[in-house]
């Protein structure tokens, strides 16, 4: 039986405008190719500006999601209360920052999907721990303490883990890795993406399959990660979607690119 899917797009009251224009933008040039239904979500938002963001989705077709939190528990919260809500779904989350910039994206996406499967759209090996500096010595206690709360909660480099700006899983899948977990701090938001006990590090114990995808319709396994060109490699021609870190790289002189694919890729900077 062919998958029911949804695209779920999250907009918070930490964006502004230009983001949900972007995405619509996007998402209306470059046709998905795959059968899906689009879920906004919206997250920490009034009413009067809410009703305002509305006007500006009339011409999109879409299913509308109040996050009833009240509190910042950053994306992960609000995607576990998605997949709460789409358990036999697969989920196809996008943050606000993200849109598609090539078309049948979702159908290259879906094409790798199967049971125990978790497919990003970018990949890397930065780890929150290697990449700590020390950059005025009288902070030393400062990074000390951060250090060893950093060594608690993630690994060495390489750390690899898929970027969760943009992926795709099963929603039971994701509140077997989300239950009970609280985000109060931006650290424990990290720590799901990229920590010793993350999305990627969490279901590789269990034997998933964990690719990324790019807009040759390649999939690459976590050893070939940079090589699908999409995130911090070359000029990230193969990128499916576009996310806030993929277009800083994109706007980097050629110096700052190269050190941000050493940071990425090899720990160097």
């Amino acid at each position: 039986m062919k998958n029911e899917v949804i695209v779920a797009y999250l907009f918070s009251g930490f964006e502004n405008k230009e983001n949900l224009y972007n995405f619509i933008k996007h998402y209306k040039k470059y046709r998905s190719g795959y059968k899906h239904r689009l879920l906004i979500c919206f997250k920490l938002i009034d009413n009067k500006k809410i009703n305002e963001l509305r006007k500006i989705l009339k011409k999109i077709k879409h299913i509308e999601f109040l996050d009833p939190c009240r509190i910042n528990d950053f994306d992960f919260g609000t995607y576990g209360r998605v997949a709460e809500l789409n358990k036999n779904k697969v989920i196809f989350f996008m943050n606000g920052y993200s849109y598609p910039v090539k078309k049948n994206w979702l159908k290259i996406i879906m094409k790798y999907y199967k049971k125990k499967t978790i497919i990003g759209c970018t990949g890397s090996y930065e780890s929150q721990l290697s990449s700590l500096k020390i950059k005025k010595f009288y902070k030393i206690f400062n990074y000390i303490k951060k250090y060893l709360f950093y060594k608690k909660k993630f690994n060495l480099f390489p750390n690899p883990h898929i970027r969760t700006a943009n992926f795709l899983i099963n929603g039971n899948d994701f509140n077997s890795f989300n239950i009970k977990k609280i985000y109060k701090k931006k650290s424990d938001a990290w720590a799901s993406e990229s920590g010793k006990n993350g999305l990627t590090y969490f279901f590789k114990r269990k034997k998933f399959k964990i690719f990324v995808i790019n807009s040759d319709a390649k999939v690459f396994t976590e050893r070939e990660w940079m090589f699908s060109e999409t995130y911090c490699y070359k000029n990230q021609n193969k990128l499916l979607i576009s996310d806030k870190h993929t277009r800083k790289f994109q706007n980097l002189s050629k110096i700052g690119k190269l050190g941000c694919k050493n940071k990425v890729w090899f720990n160097q900077s």
